[in-house]
Order: C-alpha cells, then structure tokens, then sequence
C-alpha cells in the first residue's frame, strides 16, 4: 500500500514519497524565483526508494559543482542532439549515421520544436500516422523512426528529464511480409552464364551458393577463406563512412562471427580468383592498393562499389527474364536451396548468421511444409507399393 506521509530531509532539500502508482518520488530545491522568493523544486522518480534517493543525491551534486541543467526549457530537437552525441558510444558508426538521418529526415521536421517535457502519446501517435498517411512511408520504416525516437526519449527517462517515455504508449502500423523472392531453379545457369567469370559474377555466385550478405561478400579477406580446410570465415562486412567518403571493416550486423563449409565448387572459385587478383597486383604495379586484403577488387586492388554490383547485377536479372529480383534474394535463393536439398533448419541458420532458427523457420517454413508434403507423398507412394506387393 502506497505511503502518504512525507519524508523530509534534514537539510530541508525536499521530501520524498511513495506515490499512488506505488513508485517513488523525491523532490529537492533548486534556487529560489527572484520574483517571488518562492522555493524552485524539480522531482525525481524511481521505482524503489533507495533509487530516488541516490537520484537525489547525484541532482544536488550536480546542483554544487554547477553542472546541473534544468531539462524544462529543452526541446525535443536540443535533446536529440544531446542524446546522439553523448549517449551512442557503444553503439556502430553506421548505425548512428542511420540515427541522425531518421532524426533529420523525420522526427525534427516534425516534433523537434516542441518542448522535452510537453511531449505526450498523441502527438507522438499522430506524427507516426502522418508518416504513413502523407508521406507513404512504409510500416518497417515507421518502425524504425519509432525506434530512434523511443530511445532517444527512454534515455530522457531514465535521466528523469520526463517522468515516462511517452512513446511507450503509441501503436505502430502492421508490418505486412513479403512474399519471398528467389531465384527460380530453371534460371540458376543461365544467371551463372550471364553472370561470367569477373569479379562481379564470382562474387554473385559465391552469394548465390553461400547466402553472405552483400556487406559480408565485399568485406570478404583473404585471411577468412581456409583453403586447407575449404572453410569461409565470416567476421566483418564493409561499410562506408559517408562523411569521410571511406570504406573501412566493421562487426557484422549482429557482432556474432561465424563459419561454414561450402560446396567444393565454391571454394574453387574463390582459388581462381586469388590466381586472378595475383595476376592483378603484378600488372598493376605500384599503382596496386588493397590495404584491406579483400578477395573482391578492381583491377587495381581497391574495393568494388555496392550500387556499382547491385547495377551489374540488376542487369544480369534482366537478360534473364528475372527484373524484379534483388541482389539480397541471391541469399534467400541460398537458403531455399539448402533446405530442399536436404539441410536441417540449424545448419541453414549457422550459415545465414540468423540469431535463432526460430527465425530461420519463420521466414522459409514455407520451404519446410513443402518438403513435408514431398515427404508425405513418398510415404503414401512407399505404402501404395506395399498394398500391390
């Protein structure tokens, strides 16, 4: 049952209490209003007592070594440039940039002139809706932008600059899935024949036959593909700071490295085209710069282009008779192919890199109820056999 009473501090610094909701509130004296000489009191909040009172005691330290901010004058806007420049240490550079685009596109058009402290579920719901509603922005990108937004506000939250993050509350539009594209077994050689033997096909095919990500493949080295072992190992992908117009390695998407074992077939590309990128490096000299050791390179050792091998490949697709497929569908192409083959959902997993095979099954069990049928169709032949036998 929620405490009524107060507690006063002794120095007469505030009072804290147990609120109806059963969290706990303190409140303390920041200055005094030079108009009316009435005490100025700001609130934290906490769900135990013992929180509030450490959350005091950093605000009233914060109050005598001057460093204290006052967040009722903040906008959303000033808070969002606080919050991407002190609060995303941990997190990847590429990551940040998608952040501060979100907020730049989006949210600060939108939101960033109102203040921290007035922003409540409504606004924040009719900002999505407008999203959607005028900007034809899809339910996965809204979805994204929410995920800016709610963390920006959380941290606010937790730095009791709002009492509650106001997006918890909001409703986001349905993500509709996709229906899966792949590659059609009929058209496999031909898009390997018109693929060719270059840099850009060997790099399609060792995709097509192994499900890497497009940032995996370009950001392939040398010193991830075991020969002896006939082992790819994936830990990096290639990434480009835009702002220093660089390319440079980074974690992979989930910061989870794994391994697999492909085909022979694949392994033997990767072996000419380490004969190939020699050949390269002696033609080219001085002039050869691959600081990086990637396996995929221009003819002067510098790294490929991604819109340059999504145009190459799009056109590929085309002379097929494929136009609407992507470059990413060369990896859903992979895993489809593995399971009608034969493998089991976790190893599919391991080599796609997904977290859980919960996943995997989620995103091509339609691959397994058809193997299922196939499966019950053989049982039912096998049975017919017996019965005329």
């Amino acid at each position: 049952m929620p405490r009524k009473s107060n507690t006063r501090s002794a120095q007469g610094e505030g009072s804290i209490r147990q609120r109806k909701d059963g969290t706990w509130e303190a409140r303390f004296t920041i200055g005094r209003n030079p108009g009316t000489g009435k005490q100025i009191q700001k609130s934290v909040y906490g769900k135990t007592e013992k929180e509030v009172v450490q959350k005091k005691r950093q605000a009233l330290a914060a109050l005598d070594n001057g460093t204290y901010t006052t967040p009722t004058r903040m906008t959303l806007g000033q808070w969002l440039d606080v919050w991407t420049s002190e609060y995303l240490g941990a997190v990847k550079s590429g990551t940040v940039r998608t952040y501060k685009a979100q907020i730049r596109n989006h949210i600060k058009p939108a939101l960033g002139a109102l203040k921290l402290q007035a922003l409540n579920a409504h606004s924040i719901q009719a900002f999505y809706n407008s999203l959607q509603r005028d900007k034809g922005l899809s339910a996965k990108t809204i979805k994204n932008v929410h995920g800016v937004l709610h963390g920006a506000l959380e941290q606010a939250a937790d730095l009791d600059y709002i009492r509650f993050n106001p997006a918890d509350k909001c409703k986001l539009p349905r993500i509709e899935k996709p229906e899966l594209q792949v590659l059609p077994e009929d058209k496999i050689a031909p898009f390997i024949d018109a693929a060719g033997q270059d840099v850009y096909g060997t790099l399609m095919y060792i995709t097509l036959f192994t499900g890497l990500r497009e940032s995996e493949a370009l950001g392939l080295t040398w010193d991830c593909v075991d020969f002896h072992k006939g082992m790819i190992h994936v830990r990096r992908q290639l990434q480009r700071n835009a702002e220093a117009d660089t390319y440079l390695l980074v974690p992979l998407k989930n910061d989870k490295p794994r391994q697999i074992t492909p085909a022979p077939a694949v392994m033997q590309r990767l072996r000419a085209r380490n004969i190939q990128q020699k050949r390269d490096r002696l033609k080219a000299g001085a002039a050869w710069d691959n600081p990086l050791n990637l396996v995929f390179t221009n003819p002067l050792g510098k790294n490929l282009i991604q819109r340059t091998l999504v145009k190459k490949f799009k056109e590929i697709a085309a002379a097929i008779g494929e136009p609407a497929l992507r470059f990413h569908d060369l990896r859903h192409s992979y895993a489809v192919n593995a399971l009608r083959s034969g493998d089991d959902i976790k190893t599919v997993q391991g080599n796609l890199g997904h977290h859980t095979a919960a996943f995997t099954l989620d995103t091509y069990g339609h691959v397994t109820e058809e193997m299922q049928r196939d499966s019950a169709n053989r049982m039912e032949a096998f049975i017919q056999r017996q019965k005329s036998s």
